[in-house]
């Protein structure tokens, strides 16, 4: 099986290590295009044996899964471009969340599918959000999932739910990175402790906790009472910090979800589509 990449940038390549590193796929069996030819240096440097493609449309051609890990609005250029060259036998795959399945399926021949995958993947974990399109049968969905198993969770979901899905899977790393970034801050400045261990602590604790929640059968608020001793310091703490939260959950779903609609909205336009597809917040 061969499977294609156009776009090699940050997720591009992260989908190319991992698939490689897992063993998934062996070098022969990725094809991979980019604006930037360096990239692709960069990666053939990193997995001798991998083929580089002059242009999209020779990826799109000789490739039996085809990834596209282009930007939002490049989309429809880049459809228009591979969209002669691919077969319906094909099966297409974007990794961007505001580009609906419709999109696609009006555009390209092929079976699509959209993966929105993340950075956890290159530790072999976390999940990758599956949307499958009409057109792909129940073997089609198999061979996507079994290639997705090897780095990390794949879990089908409701297109509906990718923005939401995304807030937790695939921006969830940068939104729980920066709480633990400001935390560390404060408890070195704080009590002179060594970065170095408390960020190692930190790691650990996470790491830990996330085993808790999917291996220990432990629901957030289950977690939080038998570490919470009423009238003791957690309990005291977690006080403060429902005090201190109060609506910034909330005004953070807001503004993943105002720009994916932003987004899609402008995909409609270059897409030719009318109707906007609203998210479950603005229903």
């Amino acid at each position: 099986m061969k499977v294609g990449f156009i776009g090699t940038g940050s997720m591009g390549s992260l989908l190319i290590d991992a698939f490689l590193s897992s063993g998934a796929l062996n070098p022969c069996d990725v094809l991979a295009s980019n604006r930037s030819l360096n990239k692709l240096l960069e990666l053939e440097d990193r997995h001798p044996g991998i083929n580089l493609c002059g242009s999209n449309s020779e990826t799109a051609t000789g490739s039996d899964i085809v990834f596209l890990c282009v930007k939002p609005l490049e989309f429809k250029t880049l459809t228009d471009e591979i969209g002669p060259y691919l077969r319906s036998d094909q099966i297409v795959v974007s990794i961007t969340s505001p580009v609906q399945l419709q999109h696609l399926e009006s555009a390209l021949p092929s079976k699509i599918a959209k993966i929105i995958p993340s950075i956890t993947h290159c530790v072999k974990s976390g999940t990758s959000l599956c949307i499958f399109g009409s057109r792909l049968n129940k073997e089609d969905r198999l061979v996507l999932l079994q290639l997705l198993s090897f780095i990390g969770v794949p879990l089908e979901i409701q297109e509906a739910h990718t923005r939401i899905a995304s807030d937790f899977s695939s921006c969830g790393p940068a939104f729980l990175s920066y709480f633990i970034e400001r935390w560390i801050e404060a408890a070195v400045e704080v009590t002179g402790i060594e970065e170095t261990l408390i960020s190692r602590l930190a790691g650990e604790m996470l790491l830990g906790t996330g085993k808790l929640l999917t291996e220990g059968e432990f629901t957030p608020q289950e977690l939080q009472e038998r570490v919470a001793v009423r009238g003791g310091i957690t309990a005291e703490a977690l006080n403060h910090l429902r005090i201190s939260l109060e609506g910034v959950f909330e005004r953070l779903i807001m503004t993943t979800h105002d720009k994916y609609d932003e987004d899609v909205t402008k995909l409609d336009a270059l897409f030719g589509h009318d109707g906007i597809i609203q998210s479950p917040v603005d229903r």
